[in-house]
């Protein structure tokens, strides 16, 4: 089921609309270039504390405690042992881990919107919305309210939510673990609810709604293979590592964060025996991945903060729709020019503080790559095929 609406924009309005896209593109631009500038001095000082931490760590022996260790940065391996079983009360699920997560979906009506655009000739355009209904299992509560046509798909409000159950301490042989440890455990697994959990579920819910296992999941309705609008389907995942890894600073039996001269609060935690000299590797591959992530992520929103300051160009020059499509293939190019640009300079200039001569390379294969954008898009150009009367592309013989 779906509904049309038609809306047209004028030409003036659009180019209102653009220039107020201009202030917009200018704080993204600055923002990214803030954002650039820091993910640099953030990436070298956490390699710095990484190294400092590796050269510093000394592995011990789970099952004692050595006064003598107090305030060092040391790594134990052991078993985790939790102080108290998990359970979620509301459907009596109990599990043995560090952490339970209950995820709750609602059958419900779900709203989705497609827009289409026409330049028309004068500038102006024509929008036709497209609003598709249809209903499906969805964790986020979809208000039919809000929705362009809430007749026919009104939602029940979502009175089931999703919720996480955590130990508040463990031990490790003699250590004890607390909140700041135990929330650093991942290795959350799916944990199918059995099927001779039905009656205590059941019981657990009430006699007002009918519970059901299917698939490993609680379903909350008169009949899980014909689910209706306002029927619940539940999972859970665990967080049982078993075994644990950690390195931070020894306070008493417990971690606390390592703080290191380089600027960095070391604590860290991996699943099963994990050697200090892996954990470390691991952090540094994280923190190199981390940073190649912000800077394609700081050039790709400068390149569509460029966008947006040169987006009237494009507006204005829409009064003939073609010319319009023109413009803005050569505003995209020096936006995409001018995003690398700044870009890959504002992250040398950062490298200047620490490192110099990564500076220089990384500014020079920058520029680079910003002079071979335009050629290789000429190329591209010069190598299309002619097009005859006929409207078929000309083949030369070689």
């Amino acid at each position: 089921m779906s509904f049309q609406e038609t809306k047209s924009v004028s030409w003036f309005e659009r180019i209102k609309n653009s220039f107020a896209g201009v202030i917009v593109g200018l704080a993204l631009v600055v923002a990214m270039v803030v954002l650039l500038f820091w993910n640099e001095g953030r990436a070298v000082q956490t390699a710095r504390s990484l190294a400092e931490g590796a050269g510093l760590v000394v592995s011990v022996e789970a099952d004692t405690v050595d006064p003598a260790r107090e305030g060092q940065l040391i790594h134990v391996s052991g078993p985790l042992v939790a102080a108290s079983p998990l359970v979620d009360q509301e459907f009596a699920i109990g599990a043995q881990g560090v952490r339970l997560v209950r995820k709750v979906e609602m059958f419900q009506w779900i709203e989705s919107t497609k827009t289409e655009t026409k330049t028309k000739l004068g500038g102006g355009q024509e929008q036709v919305t497209t609003y598709s209904y249809d209903t499906g299992w969805s964790s986020r509560s979809h208000d039919s309210s809000r929705f362009k046509v809430p007749e026919g798909h009104q939602n029940p409000t979502m009175v089931v939510g999703s919720a996480t159950f955590q130990i508040d301490s463990a031990t490790l042989g003699a250590f004890t673990l607390d909140q700041n440890v135990i929330g650093l455990i991942g290795g959350e697994r799916d944990m199918p609810v059995q099927p001779s959990q039905a009656d205590a579920v059941q019981q657990a819910v009430g006699a007002g709604i009918r519970a059901s296992i299917v698939d490993g999941n609680i379903y909350l309705g008169p009949n899980p293979h014909t689910p209706r609008v306002g029927d619940y389907r539940i999972s859970y995942r665990l967080a049982d590592p078993g075994t644990v890894s950690v390195i931070g600073r020894q306070t008493g039996s417990g971690f606390a964060p390592y703080q290191t001269r380089a600027g960095n609060a070391l604590l860290m935690v991996g699943e099963g025996i994990v050697s200090a000299q892996h954990m470390f590797d691991d952090a540094m591959s994280s923190n190199t991945l981390l940073t190649w992530i912000v800077r394609l992520a700081g050039i790709g929103l400068l390149v569509f903060g460029f966008a947006l300051i040169l987006g009237p160009l494009g507006v204005i020059a829409d009064v003939i729709p073609f010319v319009g499509w023109i413009v803005r293939m050569g505003t995209g190019i020096v936006a995409l020019i001018a995003g690398v640009l700044v870009g890959t300079a504002t992250i040398a200039l950062a490298w200047f503080f620490y490192r110099p001569f990564t500076a220089l390379v990384v500014l020079a294969i920058g520029v680079a790559v910003a002079f071979a954008i335009p050629k290789l898009i000429k190329r591209r150009g010069t190598s299309a095929p002619q097009i005859d009367d006929q409207g078929r592309p000309d083949v030369v013989a070689s």
